[in-house]
């Protein structure tokens, strides 16, 4: 792929992002780069259990989201899949802006491993993770979100 292809691709994922169901929900936006992808959301109420910190389901998105679209960028013909993935809990969050910033760590074949952690606004780590992704049969050009439509 050229460089202009490479970006397209990129600005096609996040545009993929953005579109997905699930976030007109949670609200967050996306930067993604070669291996990398940096997600942003600010923290809700309606994200809280119980104990009105934020609920382990966001943990989990943003770690999730943020490996997942950095190992995406590097796979420019089918949709990936997450086929593992750890999520670690550093502290409970109440409130403010979080941010998880995604990178691919190394490659096998179909497999690719990535990891991630989330930052609160003071640039404390909140939540780390790390997983397993792999190619799908899914060809992205099947994908109206990810052609514009």
């Amino acid at each position: 792929m050229t460089a202009s292809d490479t970006e397209l691709h990129w600005r096609r994922l996040e545009r993929l992002y953005a579109r997905a169901p699930v976030n007109e929900y949670f609200q967050p936006t996306i930067a993604i780069r070669d291996g990398e992808a940096d997600l942003s959301l600010v923290v809700r109420p309606d994200f809280f259990h119980a104990a009105n910190a934020i609920h382990g389901v966001v943990y989990f998105k943003l770690i999730d989201d943020a490996a997942f679209f950095a190992v995406a960028s590097r796979v420019s013909d089918v949709f990936v899949l997450t086929a593992q993935l750890t999520v670690n809990f550093a502290k409970p969050v109440t409130a403010g802006r979080l941010t998880a910033y995604g990178k691919v760590t190394s490659e096998e074949g179909r497999r690719y491993f990535a990891e991630a952690t989330i930052l609160d606004e003071e640039r404390g780590v909140v939540g780390s993770g790390s997983g397993v992704f792999v190619r799908s049969k899914i060809p992205l050009s099947g994908i109206p979100a990810y052609e514009g439509e």
